[in-house]
């Protein structure tokens, strides 16, 4: 999976741009290769919002996108509540493939003599 980090009013540090990548492991494993995940990482400037550390995600499959937005007091927090928030989406995404696929065919049924 190919990750792009992004950060406005922050900057993406090397540092920062590690940990996302490493939160996002757990993802990867379970997706394709060819999936994209964009995480755009931003401060809110108003002091009003206690929650002015936000981390939005795009992960871009085949044939859906996912999206998740968190907010927090704290980047790595908002980070890794962006991961959680992600891997439930793509379990579920998994789950539903799955179960299309292993659906029980239509048996037609016997009319009575």
């Amino acid at each position: 999976m190919r990750i792009g980090v992004k950060g406005r009013n922050v900057v993406v540090s090397d540092d920062l741009r590690q940990r996302v990548e490493k939160r996002f492991e757990k993802v990867a494993r379970q997706v394709s290769e060819l999936a994209q995940l964009e995480v755009e990482l931003c401060q809110e400037r108003n002091p009003a919002i206690r929650d002015s550390h936000v981390a939005e995600g795009t992960l871009y499959l085949k044939g859906t996108t996912l999206r998740a937005r968190e907010a927090s007091d704290s980047l790595v927090h908002a980070i890794n509540l962006l991961e959680e928030d992600l891997a439930r989406q793509v379990k579920r995404h998994r789950d539903k493939r799955r179960g299309r696929r292993q659906a029980p065919a239509v048996q037609p049924q016997q009319m009575a003599p």
